[in-house]
């Protein structure tokens, strides 16, 4: 890559996303601008046993990813077949150890789909999401984040949940989450320890209700993601980036659809909730004012 395409927004680009961010509020419809969505009822009813692709990116987060990949493997399907596909970076040598020790592990209706990409395409998530939406075969497509986790139950209910839908996009209307933990708290410290399978204890989360398909919850028809890819037309959103950058494209892909998502019921999706993003250089500015905003907005909302 030259340096580029991998350089920040230029001025006109910081434009154009703020003109996409308030398009994406409503002002002109998505579907415009995605001329290859399916009709609705031209979707495939898929009837079981469902595949669904879950798609993750990881970055300094081996911690959590820790977590995601030990629920597939302690509480594996039986009601679907899953294909996990996590987007890592070969420099982060932490998510690397950990992906090889459960690479060579086989579990029933589970399969391991791990792929390596230049740390600066992983940092603008709709690339590698794109890149997995037009090349799944699942019949559902999840896009999710590293530290949302699969608990009992969880894939067989969903599994029952799809069975016959033909929604552009659905969601959990709630999931189990954590307070919003130091990076001292033992769940994080115990997980940094070494690659190994580990169990959450539930008595720590607590129901967390959702209004919206957001970023970690977003589940897509797979006819919707092989036809319309994920933001594959927002050419700001494809572009490599020198660091981790905001997900403002989670709310252009609602956009783009025409949708906020369908609520359905699925129980023991959890979600740590952390107040260090390990994305961020530890200690640099922006770590301390996103690390402060984020205990400011749980301490306003009491979560």
């Amino acid at each position: 890559m030259t340096a580029r395409q991998v350089s920040d927004f230029t001025l006109w680009e910081t434009m154009q996303e703020a003109g996409l961010r308030l398009a994406a509020s409503g002002w002109i419809p998505g579907r415009w601008f995605n001329s290859a969505l399916p009709k609705q009822s031209e979707l495939t009813s898929a009837e079981g046993p469902i595949t669904l692709e879950i798609v993750s990116h990881c970055w300094k987060y081996s911690e959590f990813q820790l977590y995601q990949l030990s629920s597939l493997v302690n509480h594996a399907p039986k009601a679907m077949k899953v294909v996990h596909t996590v987007f890592y970076s070969e420099e982060d040598e932490d998510t690397v150890r950990l992906l090889d020790f459960f690479r060579p592990m086989e579990v029933e209706n589970v399969t391991w789909n791990f792929q390596a990409m230049p740390k600066e395409e992983l940092f603008r998530r709709a690339i590698g999401r794109n890149r997995a939406a037009k090349a799944t075969q699942a019949d559902w497509i999840w896009f999710t984040d590293c530290d949302v986790v699969f608990h009992e139950g969880a894939l067989d209910t969903l599994a029952t949940q799809l069975e016959g839908r033909q929604e552009y996009l659905v969601y959990p209307e709630q999931m189990l989450a954590t307070d919003l933990l130091p990076k001292d708290d033992p769940l994080i410290l115990e997980a940094k320890r070494h690659p190994r399978l580990m169990e959450l204890d539930l008595t720590r989360f607590s129901v967390r209700k959702f209004s919206r398909a957001t970023g970690p919850i977003q589940i897509a028809h797979g006819d919707v993601a092989r036809a319309c890819g994920y933001c594959q037309d927002l050419k700001l959103y494809q572009k490599p980036m020198p660091r981790w950058s905001k997900c403002y494209e989670d709310r252009a892909f609602r956009w783009l659809l025409g949708t906020q998502g369908t609520p359905i019921s699925v129980p023991n999706v959890l979600f740590i909730r952390h107040a260090e993003k390990g994305r961020y250089q530890q200690g640099s500015q922006i770590s301390l004012l996103r690390k402060t905003i984020r205990r400011i907005k749980s301490a306003l909302i009491g979560r």
